[in-house]
């Protein structure tokens, strides 16, 4: 009888481990409730299994947090879970959530720089981006350049418009030394193959002008000329007189309106005062503007004007007579 009843015992228990292991294989196959479609979970550096299984249970995904962590532990997969963003959504379950955070399938954090944005825009943007980890955006500028690697001493143009994607929690020096060296490869090849006897001595040089152009530029199809006009006063002494240098050297000053006063007060980066280039970009730079002033087409023009039409376009001039003719057409709206 005592053998009979042990054995029924063991039946017993190994019907009920069977059931056990029916009902947890039921539980990981059947879809989960998202809160939200798409749901996004942030696994921190470092967290715990429990801290995941806790986060899900508490934003309604999981009814009991050993809903993750009895199979991530049957399975030896306790400490495989990866950091990162993860998204999710259709129809997900324990298995296919588990085998996401085991593979590290992570949504990319997305940074855009912008074609004629600053440093200081720059700055912002990734102070509001949340995925983003803050470790040199306050201090001076010549650590943020020594932490990325540059060789510059002023941080302004130095980083290469382009949507970038990293892993969620990248710190700053990452995304900043990744633009930085787009930047210093587009700035490299686009020298290497520049028009012969160009007013211009270094590559820096070049993107000082580059950085110009994208901001006197209305439209795409006049930045070659607006270049040309550049390159035209270069080559002849003649001051740029370009009013986004003049604007960016005001600072803070600049309310939205530029005055003569503006014009006449001298800053290192009037080029109304001052004859050359300005001592560095005034903003970050396209392709396109570092194509158009290191090939510039020939041109004998020598001033342009905004048409004001809302195209964004410009009229361009050879002669200053024709220059003041455009001016009055355009801008003080009455034709000689």
């Amino acid at each position: 009888m005592k053998k009979a009843y042990v054995i029924r015992s063991l039946w017993v228990i190994a019907a009920l481990a069977l059931l056990g292991l029916a009902l947890l294989a039921w539980v990981w196959r059947q879809p989960l409730p998202l809160p939200t479609q798409p749901y996004l979970l942030t696994v921190p550096k470092g967290a715990t299994l429990n801290q995941v299984a806790a986060t899900l249970a508490r934003d309604g995904v999981l009814r009991h947090p050993w809903q993750l962590t009895v199979p991530a532990r049957a399975q030896g997969q306790a400490a495989a879970i990866k950091a990162g963003r993860y998204r999710f959504e259709g129809e997900m379950t324990l298995t296919s959530l588990l085998q996401k955070l085991v593979d590290g399938i992570t949504v990319p954090v997305v940074v855009t720089i912008t074609e004629g944005s600053t440093f200081a825009d720059l700055k912002r943007r990734l102070r509001d981006q949340p995925d983003i980890v803050n470790t040199v955006l306050d201090a001076p500028d010549a650590q943020i350049l020594q932490a990325v690697g540059a060789s510059e001493t002023l941080p302004e143009g130095l980083f290469f418009p382009d949507t970038y994607h990293f892993a969620a929690d990248s710190d700053d020096v990452t995304v900043l030394k990744t633009a930085y060296q787009a930047l210093q490869t587009r700035l490299s090849e686009s020298w290497a193959k520049r028009q012969e006897g160009l007013p211009l001595a270094s590559p820096y040089e070049a993107l000082i002008l580059a950085s110009i152009v994208e901001k006197e530029t209305g439209t795409a199809s006049d930045r070659p000329l607006v270049a040309s006009v550049f390159i035209n006063r270069l080559r002849i002494g003649m001051r740029l007189q370009a009013d986004p240098t003049v604007i960016y050297g005001m600072g803070a000053r600049y309310d939205g309106k530029l005055r003569r006063r503006d014009l006449d007060t001298d800053t290192p980066y009037n080029t109304y005062t001052r004859a050359g280039l300005p001592p560095t970009p005034i903003a970050m730079v396209s392709q396109a503007s570092l194509d158009a002033v290191l090939q510039p087409p020939s041109t004998k023009y020598m001033y342009f004007v905004s048409r004001n039409d809302g195209s964004g376009s410009s009229e361009f001039s050879e002669t200053l007579d024709q220059h003041n003719r455009a001016v009055a057409r355009y801008i003080l709206k009455r034709r000689f």
